[in-house]
């Protein structure tokens, strides 16, 4: 079992910027991180994601340019820097972990992963 404590959510002006961080309890082989956010009434999207194997990043054409993930191997934990961030990024921002294949195709689907965090809420005023 595997689980996973995200921080860093909160109420940020338009163009401002904020850092979540997700730790995990414990790494496996061939993982991969990832974020996605759901806004109310909407489904869950992929945001970002990180393979632990060779580093891999991979953004959702909505955050390219904007966010940047990154990870910290010996803390077992995965940043999400967002930047000039948007209303239209408000939404509860999820963590996710497990062997995935280091593919955007792999990382970018949700049902890649069986291990979530408990979602921390990003709002951003207009």
């Amino acid at each position: 079992q595997v689980q996973l404590v995200e921080s860093g959510g909160g109420l940020v002006q338009a163009g401002g910027s904020l850092r979540l961080s997700c730790a995990a309890s414990r790494t496996f082989s061939n993982y991969a991180m990832g974020w996605f956010r759901q806004a109310p009434g909407k489904e869950r999207e992929f945001v970002a994601a990180i393979t632990w194997s060779g580093g891999s990043t991979f953004y959702a054409d909505s955050v390219k340019g904007r966010f940047t993930i990154s990870g910290d191997n010996a803390r077992n934990t995965v940043y999400l820097q967002m930047n000039n961030l948007k209303p239209e990024d408000t939404a509860v921002y999820y963590c996710a972990a497990d062997s995935v294949g280091a593919s955007y195709y792999y990382v970018m689907d949700k049902s890649s992963y069986g291990y979530w965090g408990q979602g921390t809420q990003v709002t951003v005023s207009s």
